[in-house]
């Protein structure tokens, strides 16, 4: 994730790299705290140091084939279908890990005469 990030910034000419957005699956399983700490250790000493970290977490979405109903799981111990029950509904949102923004600042460059 560091390497993309700064390569993604340096190719749009950063100066640095303000906040870093990642798109986080409930059952994608990973440990918000615990990545929160190793992205501090990480970051440390790259462009990325001091850039916040945002986190938006999706929940796990599914689409049962037998009834055709599309849901938000409450919670992922039981992937059934909440509408009819049926077992294994095919899951559609829930397991993403990706970097969806990146703010950066970069140099103002004065208008041409």
């Amino acid at each position: 994730m560091v390497e993309s990030v700064r390569a993604s910034a340096e190719a749009a000419g950063a100066r640095a790299i303000t906040r870093v957005t990642l798109r986080i699956g409930a059952l994608s399983g990973v440990v918000e705290h615990a990545l929160r700490f190793g992205y501090e250790i990480v970051t440390r000493d790259t462009p990325l140091a001091g850039a916040a970290l945002e986190i938006v977490t999706l929940p796990a979405v599914v689409a049962c084939a037998s009834c055709g109903t599309t849901s938000t799981l409450d919670g992922i111990q039981n992937l059934t279908c909440p509408a009819c029950g049926a077992p294994a509904p095919r899951l559609i949102q829930g397991k993403e890990l990706e970097i969806s923004g990146i703010e950066i600042e970069v140099d103002e460059q004065p208008l041409a005469a």
